[in-house]
């Protein structure tokens, strides 16, 4: 069985910051003490650097199956674990849907031959598909996909006869998807009627708007609290979504949780005069203020966990005019990096974004053995290089697509070395291969 031993590390986990060393032994960690010894294992030092466990992304769209000229699992898990993300949780809206259980199990199949990342990949929600949800495993599933607005890969669930059904009768956690479509299609009228086909980008939050989000995050707020249903609001985009979440209970205890985006945290809307439609996201991108009351949110635990919601598309794609240009842009091999930007800046302390990307989203999901630092559990695990800092380029960029809405930002820490269930997967920025991730499994 490989070992390796990493010494002198700086250890930030479970909101405490300690240096010790840490031994791995084939894919879990063995032991973390001062002063380990072992003949056996490869030594690597870690002074000067941060270690901490690999994010866990609940909310990633790798287009594979059906949309591969964006994007696959492949590449995108490799942009991944390059931005120190070591899991990840992938979306239904490929083609075709994954809304049979045959579809769902063939994206397993993807997962397991090319993902260099852990995986796990949500089973999606229709209008008249109630059966399949149901046969759903919830110890090898992490989730239900409800879209409850439409964005792309046309999934929306709009009746509310069947989220009744959904909500009343599935066991598992439902993630959703919060827009009111009705809402939408009315300000999309309104815009198309002034500007035509030239309606420019910066009226999307106003398309895409806040009474759009609320009155459907709080309809699904409302059913998950009629039947008890285990709800998991993603994306959160407007500070008015934050009075439907609790601050006070402990997240294991909570049965309606909410995430937060990166993107959603880092630009607001006076970024689409530069941006246009490369930081075009469902839900839009909104306010100063909106932004301000998520990071309020995301510190005051409202907002229980942080992801990126990678939605990569091509460049010529994204060039179109506003209604033509689809929404969404690839994240994951930038989102560490920017929260630990803004953490730098004051609005997040390093041990409580730790604990939002990693900690909170396996106490969310009930993953196994996964999420934290501890002896026992599987080595995901992020080297960060605090003092080398990392510009984003063409020429470093691994998303299929070639490019990120980060071009040309400097962060000030970097991503060293990126363990995946033992094994080294990147480092000195090259991508090791020979190894593959592996199905996360959940309590259930």
């Amino acid at each position: 069985m490989s070992k390796i031993l990493l010494k002198n590390a700086t250890i930030i986990n479970e909101g405490q910051r300690f240096e010790s060393d840490l031994l791995i032994s084939g894919d879990r960690i063995e032991k973390i003490a001062r002063d380990i010894t072992d003949e056996h294992a490869q030594v690597i030092d870690l002074k000067g650097k941060w270690l901490i466990p690999g994010m866990i992304d609940d909310q990633v769209h790798f287009r594979e199956p059906g949309l591969t000229h964006k994007a696959n699992i492949f590449t995108e898990s490799r942009a991944a674990v390059a931005g120190g993300i070591t899991s990840f949780m992938e979306m239904p809206n490929t083609k075709p849907n994954a809304v049979t259980q045959l579809a769902l199990n063939e994206k397993y199949d993807f997962g397991k031959m090319s993902s260099i990342a852990n995986y796990s990949f949500y089973m999606g929600a229709t209008n008249d598909n109630i059966e399949e949800v149901l046969r759903t495993d919830p110890k090898n599933v992490c989730g239900i996909k409800v879209f409850m607005g439409s964005s792309t890969g046309n999934m929306l669930v709009d009746n509310k006869d069947t989220l009744t059904g959904i909500f009343s009768k599935c066991d598992m956690l439902i993630a959703t998807h919060c827009e009111d479509e009705a809402t939408i299609r009315r300000n999309t009228e309104i815009y198309r009627e002034k500007y035509g086909e030239n309606m420019p980008i910066k009226y999307h939050p106003e398309i895409r708007s806040e009474e759009a989000c609320y009155l459907s995050s709080s309809m699904a707020v409302e059913l998950a609290q009629k039947f008890n249903t285990r709800l998991h609001i993603l994306h959160i985009s407007t500070a008015k979504e934050l009075a439907l979440f609790d601050a006070n209970t402990p997240l294991k205890q909570k049965r309606i949780t909410a995430e937060a985006c990166v993107h959603h945290l880092w630009f607001s809307d006076e970024d689409y005069d530069k941006k246009g439609t490369y930081i075009k996201w469902n839900p839009a991108v909104k306010t100063a203020k909106d932004r301000e009351g998520i990071w309020e949110g995301v510190n005051q635990n409202k907002i229980d966990v942080l992801a990126t919601d990678h939605a990569p598309h091509t460049i010529e794609e994204k060039e179109n005019s506003y209604f033509n240009a689809p929404s969404g842009g690839p994240l994951v091999q930038d989102a560490v990096l920017a929260i630990l930007q803004k953490a730098k800046e004051g609005k997040i302390t390093v041990e409580r974004a730790v604990e939002k990307m990693s900690h909170a989203v396996a106490d969310c999901f009930d993953i196994d053995d996964r999420g934290y630092i501890r002896e026992g559990y599987f080595a995901d695990l992020v080297v960060v290089d605090p003092n080398r800092k990392h510009e984003v380029t063409k020429s470093n960029i691994l998303y299929k697509c070639g490019w990120s809405p980060f071009e040309g930002v400097t962060f000030d820490h970097s991503i060293d070395t990126t363990f995946v269930n033992g094994k080294i997967v990147y480092t000195a920025g090259k991508i090791v291969e020979g190894n593959t991730g592996m199905r996360m499994t959940f309590h259930g």
